[in-house]
């Protein structure tokens, strides 16, 4: 029989220092909720947070390409400059085609065209001489005899009256100490050396691969002087210029201009000096 007055049997709590969870609270997740591979399945089960991913990916991705495709082809550049520089005597600016991606061309080994450009101060000892470069299907291929080939280049060059005026007084015995000044006449294409006690007056042409200064006419003191007095020191001069350029470089045509005179140099399927041959070409 019960007795009326026993307390009732106590029901079990929650251990001490613990409290049932509050309904208004969530309920912590499990430590295998907690886990990578749940926190991944989580994430792929939502196509919005596939989608940032991807793009995440992506964007990750292309930034260390356009970082690797910007230093390589500024180091090319450089390069490049360096060893143009060391052949004409003056500062020079390169860039290589924007396609294909330079670091395409860097892995094959073929570079489909570069541009060059020198500061117009001088090209060799010749004052006042601009290049403008264009070059196209390079390949590096190491061989006991070359670097490689270069489908073809043209230069482009344009020398200014001041420049041809400085050049001839540092460079000419004798008659450069003669010459006060250069004046041009692009309708008969001739240049006028003049000095203080007559003027030479010369034609640019192409001869050998090269520039030549060929005189027509040598006044003096009102007086009319054979031109032999003077065209082996131009033939000289122009010689050392103009010629023995790498690659087999020769000259094409030239022309007078109002301003000076302007010529192109071009080669084609030519092979690249290794760096024993000629030490400007060492860096590539």
């Amino acid at each position: 029989m019960t007795d009326p007055w026993a307390r009732p049997p106590q029901q079990p709590g929650p251990p001490p220092g613990q409290f049932p969870p509050d309904p208004g609270q969530p309920v912590p997740a499990s430590p295998e909720d907690s886990s990578l591979p749940a926190k991944l399945k989580r994430i792929f089960s939502d196509p919005v947070s596939v989608v940032l991913v991807v793009v995440i990916v992506l964007a990750l991705v292309f930034a260390c390409l356009l970082g690797g495709e910007l230093y390589a082809r500024n180091r090319a550049d450089t390069i490049v400059a360096g060893t143009v520089e060391c052949v004409v005597q003056d500062d020079a600016t390169a860039s290589f085609g924007v396609m294909p991606p330079f670091l395409l061309q860097h892995m094959s080994g073929h570079y489909t065209n570069i541009r060059i450009e020198t500061a117009g101060n001088q090209v060799r000892d010749a004052k006042g001489m601009k290049v403008n470069l264009d070059i196209n299907d390079v390949r590096l291929e190491d061989s006991p005899t070359s670097s490689g080939s270069i489908g073809s280049l043209v230069a482009n060059i344009s020398w200014s009256t001041e420049g041809i005026k400085q050049t001839i007084q540092g460079a000419i015995p004798l008659v450069g100490s003669f010459v006060t000044g250069v004046t041009t006449n692009a309708s008969d294409g001739t240049i006028e050396l003049e000095g203080a006690l007559g003027s030479i007056t010369a034609k640019p042409e192409v001869v050998n691969g090269g520039l030549s200064l060929q005189v027509q006419r040598v006044t003096g003191l009102g007086f009319t002087l054979p031109r032999e007095a003077v065209q082996p020191a131009l033939d000289a001069f122009t010689s050392e210029l103009t010629q023995d350029y790498p690659m087999d470089i020769k000259a094409d045509s030239v022309e007078v201009t109002d301003s000076g005179v302007i010529s192109q140099f071009s080669t084609r399927n030519a092979s690249i000096p290794k760096g024993q041959q000629d030490p400007c070409f060492a860096g590539l």
